[in-house]
């Protein structure tokens, strides 16, 4: 068996060593600042270039392929399809629609109000102030369920919904960062301490608010009580009567 042979050139490098001989030269002797000098220079050392190659031509040889005759790749069978259980991917939970776009709106207002109180709550380290976060967003929860719950009392939070509310906010948001600033100053201190001192009064508003809807509620039990007062004393059934005759 033939031993593989492969052909191999190796290039001569004088005709590129004259090529630059020629140009120190000129640039020595001849004049290079205008551009029929850089022209004829090119000229020159192409033909000097050319008159290398025929001087030391380019030479060829022969060796040995180590490596013999190439084989072709072996053809590799596809590898089999491993069948992939598809796991069912988690959905996200989409909240209903009740219906009624007004109150969508409004249980939209309420999710986004109470979790921007826990995230603040998260955040600031006072314990009195974090604690009033607390009630304050149990308290807002309360009053939005109740009117989503009976929607005619909508009216009844406007005030609350387009006021109080986004107002507490945007207090608890400066109380916030100005704590995350981390430096006393005039005017840090003195806000952070109104904001402090008026929570208390917030708080209060919320827990009146919250009360303002149970009026209707309360009137109609007042009403029922007093008309089972009257029954029962027609009836001799009421407490005063029963105590007079035992």
């Amino acid at each position: 068996m033939e031993e593989a042979m492969t052909k191999k050139v190796k290039r001569s490098v004088a005709p590129f060593y004259l090529v630059a001989a020629l140009w120190l030269v000129w640039a020595l002797i001849l004049p290079l600042y205008r551009p029929l000098d850089y022209i004829l220079a090119a000229v020159a050392s192409v033909i000097v270039f050319i008159v290398g190659k025929a001087i030391w031509p380019d030479k060829a040889y022969q060796i040995a392929d180590p490596e013999g005759e190439k084989k072709e790749p072996e053809k590799q069978a596809p590898p089999k399809e491993e069948k992939v259980q598809s796991q069912p991917q988690p959905q996200k939970e989409e909240k209903k629609s009740t219906g009624d776009p007004e109150l969508d709106n409004l249980l939209k207002q309420r999710d986004m109000a109470l979790s921007e109180m826990r995230r603040l709550n998260d955040s600031i380290e006072d314990e009195k102030l974090s604690a009033q976060i607390d009630h304050l967003e149990a308290t807002t929860k309360k009053i939005f369920d109740l009117v989503a719950e009976k929607p005619a009392k909508k009216s009844q939070i406007s005030r609350f919904m387009n006021y109080y509310l986004p107002t507490t906010l945007k207090l608890l948001n400066a109380y916030d960062r100005m704590d995350a600033a981390g430096v006393s100053g005039t005017n840090i201190d003195g806000t952070m301490g109104r904001i402090e001192q008026i929570m208390d009064t917030v708080v209060s508003a919320f827990d009146r608010q919250l009360d303002a809807l149970f009026g209707d509620e309360a009137l109609d039990i007042s009403t029922d009580i007093t008309v089972l007062e009257n029954l029962l004393a027609q009836e001799g059934l009421s407490g005063d009567q029963m105590t007079a005759q035992s």
